[in-house]
């Protein structure tokens, strides 16, 4: 029978219902059309009902309503499904289901290709997806596992050690095993149950932290690079997806030395600076500019007011924006043909030729693995010449490149002014970091970073003639325009990437606008001035909020990198 709803809400692309659930029976979710995802209330919490909601995400007029979502209930099962002909992949439209169930519910949830996420004090976990990812943070203290993979090798991430992958008969993967308290009463156990064709199992970790590939596989040397760094959280990435390779290589360097302090790379400090015995010497960008974006030039410390957590602090040096940067010019060459190579060297000589002649640049390309194409110089002609050595074809590192440009290309300059100009379509498919650990590194690193990302196919439709532009185009070629759009996941990364350090996000849609981006970093990098000041405050970095304003002017729009330098040394 239908089972009687507490409550039911239409509320336009969601509907929401509450449903009555069983004491000890089993929820069971079948949607085929979209994700599932199960939280279970605390253990404390008293919850007699089933909180149900679906969604119809990506826009669009279609609503979500009772017919869209079937819920039966016999004496110890209830039941929801979205009915299949509604199905992902099969002419119909995607619709998500989330629940919040009574703690130590017995669930089992089915899909196709959409993700289930169960978390929280579940009695029994029993998942099933063709191609599905499953995450799942359930209670370990006494949990018996089963991990099954019926039509690929294994993929899974999991925060606790786990049994042995085993092989059976017809290309079947198991891992079975136990955790925790073998001998523990009925009301504490745990039993989880996950069968994947070919999904990813992820246990107990937040999938932002997850790379692209899963695959374990040998050291790149960008990865081994990264090692030698010490970063732990980069490390510990990077040893999620090769445990073995990593141990192999930590065990072949010598030990670790401390990492080289801001206070080593700093002028002495004026007297009125280092006024407080044990302060702490800060360093932070400042991006100037007045209310028409124009660079205010010609600043000093006395023009400056910084506030740290409310407190104002006193002001030690300002470096103008007239200062030289060190600049790393990366550069994505993955999976190019000669026709994009061609591209990407033309692009770097055109950057070469932009920058002011003081600053020092040092150009690396990528693809699976890093290339170092030039160290610093300030030698024009000599960058010139090694851009003839870039190289092409493989995988696309994103992650992995930036994260070796941050903890090893510019570890030795850290303290001065730098910045990393990244030109890419940004797609990782091929990194052993994810996004959410190098965008740490980045804000660990002061550095400025300034995406520059490109569709892949722009560069093989540069022949084309121009058919339209704007909205025009659109209409004319939707296809094409698609073809030429970067990815969601790209555009949303390059634009953190670029809040997050300080810099700008540069979406690229046609050639003429690369090199009004490269005049536009130079021009932002012209409005930079890099301040230093003492403070005492406790905490990291990233625990201090700085507020920069000028203090004779009201004009001025100031954007600021994270600050650096909460580790070092005191200013004597």
């Amino acid at each position: 029978m239908l089972l009687a709803a507490c409550a039911c809400v239409g509320v336009g692309q969601s509907f929401e219902r509450e449903l009555n659930a069983s004491a000890r029976g089993e929820i069971v979710v079948k949607n085929y059309s979209g994700r599932v995802t199960i939280v279970a209330a605390p253990i404390d919490e008293e919850r007699r009902t089933i909180s149900l909601r679906a969604e119809a995400p990506g826009g669009g007029a279609a609503t979500v309503g009772e017919q869209d979502v079937i819920a039966k209930a016999s004496d110890n099962t209830t039941e929801i499904e979205v009915p299949s002909p509604g199905g992902e992949g099969r002419g119909g439209r995607r619709i998500d289901l989330i629940l919040r169930v009574p703690a130590r519910s017995k669930v089992r949830v089915a899909t196709g290709a959409g993700a289930v996420d169960v978390s929280g004090a579940l009695r029994e976990v029993s998942v099933s997806t063709d191609t599905g990812t499953i995450r799942v943070d359930v209670p370990t203290n006494a949990l018996k596992y089963s991990f099954r993979w019926t039509a690929s090798r294994p993929r899974f991430v999991s925060e606790l050690e786990l049994g042995e992958v085993k092989e059976r008969r017809g290309g079947r993967f198991e891992i079975v095993g136990r955790l925790g308290d073998k001998e523990a009463g009925r009301e504490d156990r745990v039993r989880l149950d996950l069968e994947t064709a070919r999904g990813v199992v992820l246990f107990g970790v937040d999938p932002a932290t997850i790379p692209s590939d899963l695959r374990e596989r040998k050291l790149t040397d960008a990865a081994r690079a990264i090692i030698r760094s010490g970063n732990e959280d980069l490390i510990e990435a990077i040893r999620t997806i090769a445990p073995k390779f990593v141990g192999e290589y930590a065990v072949t360097l010598p030990p670790r030395r401390a990492a080289p302090s801001l206070a080593a790379f700093q002028r002495p400090a004026s007297p009125a600076t280092a006024a407080a015995s044990g302060a702490q010497l800060i360093r932070v960008n400042a991006s100037v500019t007045d209310l028409n974006g124009r660079a205010i030039k010609g600043l000093t410390a006395a023009d400056f007011d910084v506030y740290e957590n409310g407190e104002q602090r006193p002001v030690g040096e300002v470096s103008p924006a007239n200062t030289p940067f060190n600049l790393v010019l990366l550069l994505d060459v993955s999976g190019s043909v000669e026709e994009r190579l061609d591209f990407v060297r033309k692009a770097a000589l055109d950057f070469l030729r932009t920058v002011s002649p003081q600053d020092r640049i040092a150009i690396l390309s990528f693809r699976d693995d890093v290339q170092l194409i030039s160290d610093f110089t300030t030698d024009r002609q000599q960058l010139a010449e090694r851009v003839k050595d870039i190289e092409a074809g493989g995988g696309t590192a994103v992650y992995d490149a930036l994260a070796y440009t941050l903890v090893h290309t510019l570890s030795p300059l850290r303290g001065e002014r730098t910045a990393v100009v990244l030109i890419s379509d940004g797609d990782d498919n091929r990194s052993f970091v994810s996004f959410a650990a190098v965008l740490e590194a980045t804000i660990e690193s002061g550095a400025l970073v300034y995406p520059l990302y490109l569709p892949s196919g722009l560069v093989p439709a540069g022949n084309a003639p121009a058919l339209a532009t704007g909205d025009a185009a659109q209409s004319l070629d939707p296809t094409r325009t698609r073809y030429l759009s970067l990815t969601s996941r790209a555009a949303v990364e390059g634009r953190k990437l670029a809040e997050t350090s300080g810099g700008v996000f540069y979406p690229i849609t046609r050639f003429d606008e690369l090199q009004r981006a490269y005049d536009d970093v130079v021009a932002q990098l012209r409005t930079a001035y890099t301040i230093s000041y003492t403070s005492n405050a406790p905490g990291t970095a990233a625990e201090r909020r700085v507020r920069v304003r000028l203090a004779r002017r009201q004009d001025a729009a100031i954007r600021l990198s994270p600050v650096v330098g909460a580790t070092v040394t005191t200013v004597p």
